[in-house]
């Protein structure tokens, strides 16, 4: 091979070798960069999310919540075959429509006037035992079954109410039921086990789901009736036990049930019911005294919790209504607040509004 041949030789090897090496480099870079767009979230397509489980239960649909409409379209109301209450526990208006829970009764009735006779008025549901309270979000309606320790859903089709849901095993004989609009939750009370029972509804198909369940130990056992939310935490008054445990008003945080403070009561006040915040006093109706005394039944009212067990507060049963009766549960509709009571013939429910701390327009209802 001559000079000029062997240059050319070289030549052509030092280009092929550098082709070689650009390509090599090349493909580096490619590999590099593709790496990157796969570390990259912001390049990457759509991945569809995981679904989380955020409820413990799902309702169980009765027959008629398997197909709702179908069950309205033959389902007629039926008028109130009762001219007395029996025991009626909670009077609440919703959606422009009255309601009472007539416990004795195993009833809940409704109306679009409280003017209306009680013969007059429609049965919503005579599916539960013993019912105390209703509650609703605007989408469905609660009821509590007391005696058959269940929670009853009820939707509104055709202006006519379908039990469409329940929920089983609800503590023993849940007893008490709201809806908080802030947190968007149903809470239920189990009377003896301390258990508070949180639902929430899927506002797109209104099915209801058990999303939590708190507990304070130290009250299974005891026959606590009630709780209120107050300024953001729930209040809880235990009744008469018949473990020797002190009567005692609750504040604990709503989220964890975390006990932050607690208030002795005085041994006449010990069968508590209710505790409420009107304007500036705590309202507190008590149906026995620490020996189960029912001709003690009263509702007393302070401004400051920490004096109850001294003494420093105002009865206001017989003052303000006709007394001797048992009174339970006190409600709100816009300005007027309404009592429910027992053991007085012939009469069992109380309006009344309360302006400057002072409660004016008291008026028997039925």
């Amino acid at each position: 091979m001559d000079m000029k041949t062997i240059k050319k030789h070289k030549i052509a090897v030092i280009i092929a070798a550098t082709g070689i090496i650009a390509i090599a480099v090349a493909a580096a870079c490619i590999n590099t960069r593709t790496t990157k767009v796969k570390k990259t979230p912001a390049t990457q397509a759509p991945q569809p999310q995981q679904a989380e489980s955020t409820f413990l239960t799902e309702s169980t649909l009765t027959s008629e919540g398997e197909n709702p409409t179908e069950a309205a379209a033959s389902y007629v109301p039926q008028k109130n075959y009762d001219s007395k209450l029996s025991v009626p526990t909670y009077v609440t208006r919703i959606d422009g429509t009255w309601f009472i829970v007539d416990c004795y009764h195993n009833r809940v009735i409704y109306s679009d006037s409280l003017e209306t006779p009680l013969n007059e008025w429609y049965i919503m549901s005579s599916d539960a035992t013993r019912p105390h309270t209703i509650a609703s979000d605007g989408n469905v309606y609660m009821i509590d079954d007391t005696d058959n320790h269940r929670v009853l859903i009820y939707e509104k089709i055709d202006g006519k109410f379908i039990h469409t849901q329940s929920f089983y095993d609800i503590g023993t004989r849940p007893h008490y039921t709201i809806y908080d609009e802030d947190t968007d939750t149903f809470y239920v009370w189990s009377s003896m086990t301390g258990e508070l029972f949180c639902f929430k509804t899927d506002h797109s198909t209104n099915r209801v789901h058990l999303t939590d369940k708190k507990q304070i130990e130290s009250l299974n056992g005891i026959y606590v009736r009630s709780f209120s939310i107050i300024d953001g935490d729930i209040y809880i008054v235990s009744g008469v036990s018949n473990q020797g445990a002190e009567a005692t008003v609750f504040c604990c945080d709503l989220q964890t049930m975390e006990i932050k403070k607690t208030y002795a009561v005085p041994d006449e006040l010990a069968g508590m019911v209710q505790i409420t915040k009107i304007q500036d006093y705590y309202y507190i109706s008590t149906s026995t005294d620490k020996d189960g005394n029912q001709n003690v039944a009263t509702i007393v009212r302070t401004k400051s919790l920490d004096k109850l067990v001294s003494g420093d507060y105002e009865d206001i049963y017989s003052t303000y209504f006709i007394g001797g009766g048992t009174p339970y549960y006190m409600s709100q509709v816009d300005d007027t607040f309404f009592l429910t009571e027992h053991r007085l013939i012939d009469h069992s429910i109380w309006s009344f509004k309360v302006k400057n701390n002072k409660i004016t327009d008291v008026e028997p209802v039925f």
